[in-house]
């Protein structure tokens, strides 16, 4: 998604996404914190929030390596809190990590 507010019009089938309604609720949301319009932190409240979306993994890969947002995120219920690899080689073998032990090695609740 491009921004935070695209993210939740997905998420919760809103927006340009209401005719979706939640038929395509994610298994896993990578989420970076640094989004335009509505923050990755608020995001994660919101999932959190609804019953609907409590329960999807979230992992957090962003580029903050600031305590305060590391503690806010697990205070907040993320899965996992990972800062992004420089270089994008590197960044797309993480990605690729990251969707090999969420979707085929852990067991999700959902």
């Amino acid at each position: 998604m491009r921004d935070g507010e695209e993210a939740i019009d997905y998420i919760f089938g809103t927006g340009r996404y209401k005719d979706c309604g939640l038929c395509k609720i994610p298994k896993l949301i990578l989420l970076d914190l640094n989004l335009p319009k509505i923050d990755g932190l608020e995001i994660l409240r919101r999932i959190r929030a609804d019953e609907r979306t409590a329960m999807i993994p979230v992992v957090v890969l962003t580029s903050s390596v600031a305590d305060k947002d590391r503690i806010e995120s697990y205070k907040l219920g993320v899965n996992s809190y990972i800062v992004k690899p420089v270089g994008f080689d590197n960044f797309a073998q993480a990605v690729a990590q990251i969707g090999f032990y969420w979707a085929l090695l852990n067991k999700s609740p959902i």
